[in-house]
């Protein structure tokens, strides 16, 4: 669902909310003088230091994150307790956030005092300098009239005694830990200078049943695992799942009478669309960056080529040739380019072509094997699975150079990128159950998590930041 972004003067304090309502997204100082969201209270870059905080490899920045305040306790539909109850839990999603990432040292609401809602806006600096903070995330909850809430968000500098960064946003009730993302956001951005990734959606297969007889379902959530939604029944099997670049449809691969058919759902009506079928064995089906097209592999009398589609069905066109089996196939960010894995060597290995299947050439070669190839959002790097021997997550330049392992698991697999192009989900394989399970890493090969699903988890895709 969208939300309007309402950045105004009046989220200094006195909010009124007229001016909350608009759908602009402008930044503001305490008197009501606009400015860009960008810059900061002192006018440097970074966070009014000479260098960006908190950058992948750096030291931990800790953060103090007290409960958001409330102007009055309203009952909400999203928390029958009343918003000063949300407030608590607003700032409990921004610190498990933050911590869950590897970067800063968060200290939640459940160990700090609350802030009145006068001092959003005029911190107590002694009350927080005693507790060792570097940063200060203040913010509040406040219930309108038309039953949306009015969520804010503030980032001060304790060394400097200065707001660094603010945002707001109008939510409806249920909305509310888009909120939550949305603050997390702010603060990663400005700290660390990368593109935030909070407010985002994932998408995965949910598995159920005995190893040699799993119901594969369709399912989606929060970047956090929050706000799972089953979307397919499991009567037919669901594979590789892919958000459309405008979030609206998910694209994936079933067999409902044994036969692979490639479906875009269209989640906000539930309608699906046939894009292709065929009695061929058929994989992986990955969109382009402007959501026209479709890559899929299929096998057709024993070899296995990649294939392109409009994401309105019609004629597929065949873009590699090479006896063997070709599967995969990423588009780069700009669409100029396709990733995907090849044995024509002899071993699966990474290759890159263009976009209309010319220039196919091996970018691959640093001993074992590699499959399931993904390029970065930010075209920096592609990351895929390494196998010379167990599965593990590792990544490459585009040119096959600056190869780095990232996991050291028996059978991880899939990788998908985070929006900003600085995290990796994955999902895992145990040895002996069979179970399965999505992990995230950083870029450092560090930070390593699981991230908790109702039921075993694989092919995880992750959608970009929501509109």
């Amino acid at each position: 669902m969208r939300f309007s972004i309402t950045i105004s003067a009046l989220l200094a304090f006195g909010l009124s909310g007229p001016a909350l309502a608009q759908d602009e997204v402008t930044t503001v100082e305490p008197s009501g003088e606009p400015r860009p969201a960008a810059q900061t209270a002192s006018g440097s870059d970074a966070i009014g230091r000479e260098t960006v905080v908190g950058t992948l490899g750096g030291d931990d920045v800790g953060i103090a994150i007290p409960a958001f305040a409330a102007d009055r306790d309203v009952s909400t539909p999203a928390n029958a307790s009343g918003t000063s109850a949300l407030g608590v839990e607003l700032a409990r999603v921004i610190t498990n956030n933050l911590r869950n990432n590897g970067l800063f040292k968060p200290t939640g609401p459940d160990s700090l005092p609350r802030p009145s809602f006068p001092h959003i806006t005029d911190p107590q600096w002694s009350t927080w300098s005693s507790r060792g903070a570097e940063m200060l995330v203040h913010g509040y909850v406040r219930a309108r009239d038309d039953g949306k809430l009015i969520v804010g968000c503030y980032l001060y500098d304790m060394a400097l005694k200065d707001e660094l960064a603010r945002s707001g946003w109008v939510v409806p009730p249920a909305d509310w830990r888009r909120a939550a993302h949305k603050c997390s956001d702010l603060v990663y951005a400005r700290l660390t200078g990368e593109s935030p990734f909070f407010d985002s959606r994932i998408a995965y297969i949910a598995e159920t049943g005995p190893k040699d007889n799993r119901t594969k379902r369709l399912a989606i959530m929060d970047s956090d695992g929050a706000n799972h939604r089953f979307i397919t029944t499991g009567r037919a099997t669901a594979l590789t799942p892919r958000y459309s670049p405008d979030y609206r449809r998910l694209l994936y691969l079933s067999y409902v009478d044994g036969n692979p058919r490639i479906y875009i759902y269209d989640i906000g009506t539930g309608q699906q669309q046939l894009v292709t079928q065929s009695t061929n064995p058929t994989f992986a089906p990955r969109w382009s960056p402007d959501g026209k097209w479709i890559l899929y592999s299929m096998a057709v009398n024993g070899n296995t080529d990649v294939y392109r589609v409009s994401a309105e069905g019609g004629p597929s066109v065949r873009l590699t040739t090479e006896p063997g089996i070709d599967v995969g196939g990423s588009y780069s960010p700009d669409g100029s380019q396709i990733v995907f894995e090849s044995d024509r060597s002899g071993t699966q290995q990474i290759y890159v072509m263009n976009a209309d299947g010319s220039n196919q050439r091996r970018i691959s070669f640093f001993g074992g094997r590699a499959a399931t190839p993904e390029w970065s959002p930010r075209g920096d790097q592609i990351a895929f699975t390494y196998i010379p021997g167990d599965f593990n997550i590792a990544v490459m330049s585009p040119n096959g150079r600056n190869f780095r392992k990232l996991s050291n698991g028996w059978q991880d697999e899939a990788p998908t990128w985070a929006p900003n192009g600085r995290i990796i989900q994955f999902f895992r394989t145990e040895r002996n159950s069979g179970r399965t399970a999505l992990y995230q890493v950083d870029l450092t090969g560090e930070n390593m998590r699981r991230l908790e699903t109702p039921v075993d988890a694989s092919d995880p895709a992750w959608g970009p930041i929501l509109p």
